[in-house]
């Protein structure tokens, strides 16, 4: 997806493709399961935590596809969005040992790595001749500061200006902010004018505290994610945002995930997608995870696009949930699969069998 800035969400206001939204419901008919959720969007009014967790808890999966279909349908029609990309991790040495991530190394281990500006921009000169954009994002590197990732993304820009770099979860600004004693504000601009132009999104997991001292003690906390998304917006730059389900969440803390995300995409209207997948256990130390069922997965995505109605795009990425699963959430609410993904390796190494475009 290109970077589009999405519209702001203002009280008593409602865009176009909210109006044709609520035409449609009305030439459906509801059951009763679901009638709170769908009268309160007749009357304008804003899905909640009640309404979440009634999705969640009783709505019929069908029928709340369809619901979820119809809203994705008044905002795109028929269409679904997919870019042609590559992912390129410039390292997997990193800091933090996250319980879910199969991905880190120690720099000590044998199969550790860490590129050179100029491996980076020879790896992505494999891949140019057929990607529009990059994706990079990679661990929390002990010797790396924000100069390491300006002389990364001003090589790439310079060799291929056609290709969009989309890099960074917040972690890694915050981890490069720290490592340069600048503000994040500052590391990003420094960034920003070294060819990055968005960031992925990644690293929300779950936006609970409790949650994420659990799963990925020593993180940033989930205020920080929020603000320094924000402070993207602020310059100007737009980004994803993410959400890890199937670990050790409640229901209830998902919605409210949702929620905390929604309330930055109305002040800034800076989110272009919701990516919501669900943890995959390969190579991981988290045997307590309650992990998500395909059926869960479409749930999950049905809801979002209800809720998150400030974040016009949801993610059924690909390289996660796989091709036949992203079809079908393509019923479900879902407008976006990613991409062609020349190359992937964080998801692969968790146990994603979804085939790359090489393959």
């Amino acid at each position: 997806m290109g970077a589009v800035r999405a519209e702001h969400r203002s009280a008593g206001a409602s865009p176009a493709w909210a109006e044709t939204f609520h035409a449609s419901l009305t030439n459906e008919t509801w059951s009763d399961a679901l009638s709170p959720v769908v009268n309160t969007l007749l009357e304008g009014g804003r899905l909640g935590l009640e309404h979440g967790l009634l999705m969640y808890h009783h709505a019929d999966l069908p029928e709340l596809g369809r619901l979820a279909h119809l809203a994705k349908e008044a905002r795109f029609g028929n269409r679904a969005f997919f870019n042609h990309n590559v992912h390129i991790n410039p390292t997997n040495v990193c800091a933090l040992a996250c319980r879910f991530c199969a991905f880190r190394r120690s720099k000590r281990q044998d199969d550790a790595y860490a590129f050179s500006t100029e491996a980076y921009v020879e790896d992505l000169g494999r891949y140019a001749d057929h990607v529009t954009e990059v994706h990079s994002v990679g661990g929390l590197h002990p010797d790396w500061d924000v100069t390491t990732y300006e002389a990364m993304f001003s090589g790439a820009k310079a060799a291929y200006p056609h290709v969009s770099i989309k890099a960074l979860t917040a972690v890694e600004v915050k981890h490069l902010a720290q490592q340069s004693n600048l503000s994040v504000r500052d590391t990003l601009q420094r960034l920003f004018d070294a060819g990055l132009d968005q960031l992925p999104g990644g690293g929300a997991e779950i936006l609970d505290d409790d949650v994420r001292a659990i799963i990925c003690n020593g993180k940033e906390s989930s205020q920080e994610y929020l603000d320094i998304h924000a402070t993207v917006h602020e310059l100007g730059h737009v980004s994803n945002c993410t959400m890890l389900f199937g670990t050790v969440e409640t229901l209830e803390q998902r919605v409210v995930h949702m929620l905390r995300l929604r309330d930055v995409a109305d002040a800034t209207g800076g989110f272009q997608c919701f990516v919501p997948y669900p943890f995959l256990p390969d190579d991981t130390r988290l045997p307590e995870a309650q992990l998500a069922t395909g059926a869960e997965v479409l749930r999950t995505i049905a809801v979002s696009r209800l809720m998150l109605d400030s974040i016009p795009h949801i993610k059924a990425y690909r390289m996660n949930v796989g091709d036949g699963l992203g079809e079908l959430a393509l019923r479900f609410g879902a407008d976006d699969i990613d991409g062609t993904v020349h190359k992937e390796s964080i998801m692969h190494l968790a146990g994603s069998t979804a085939p790359l475009d090489a393959d």
